[in-house]
Order: C-alpha cells, then sequence, then structure tokens
C-alpha cells in the first residue's frame, strides 16, 4: 500500500522544522531540508508501527484485520 501523507516544512534561522499534518507527534527538525524529508520519513513509520502494535496489544486475541481506505 502506498499511501501518502502530507508533510509542512519551514526554515527557522540555520534549522528546518517540519511535521507530518495527519499523524500527531510526527515533527522533526535537521540542518537541511533533505535530512528533515528523511528524519520525518523514519519518524512516520516508526509513529505508525508503534501505533499497530499498541491497538493490537489493546484488542488482545480474536481479532480480525481490515483493510479500509479514504
Amino acid at each position: 500500500m502506498n499511501t501518502e501523507y502530507t508533510a509542512v516544512v519551514k526554515q527557522e534561522g540555520d534549522w528546518w522544522i517540519g511535521w507530518v499534518e495527519e499523524i500527531p507527534g510526527v515533527n522533526c527538525q535537521a540542518r537541511t531540508r533533505e535530512e528533515l524529508i528523511k528524519s520525518l520519513r523514519v519518524t512516520l513509520k516508526e509513529a505508525i508501527e508503534f501505533n499497530r502494535q499498541d491497538a493490537q496489544a489493546a484488542v488482545g486475541k480474536g481479532y480480525v484485520e481490515e483493510k479500509i481506505a479514504l
């Protein structure tokens, strides 16, 4: 599945800062725009995996996963 997210990026002094609009808590800063985008990708992947693990732990056993799209 190739899902797209929206990064909001801004240069603030010597730093680039950014957030992923759709996922709260995914924000980073880096010295270059390219480093920022790489860092946002890594952080986004980690956040999605942590959320997946939390959901599976909360539901326990006997669940079914269903793919949904907007």
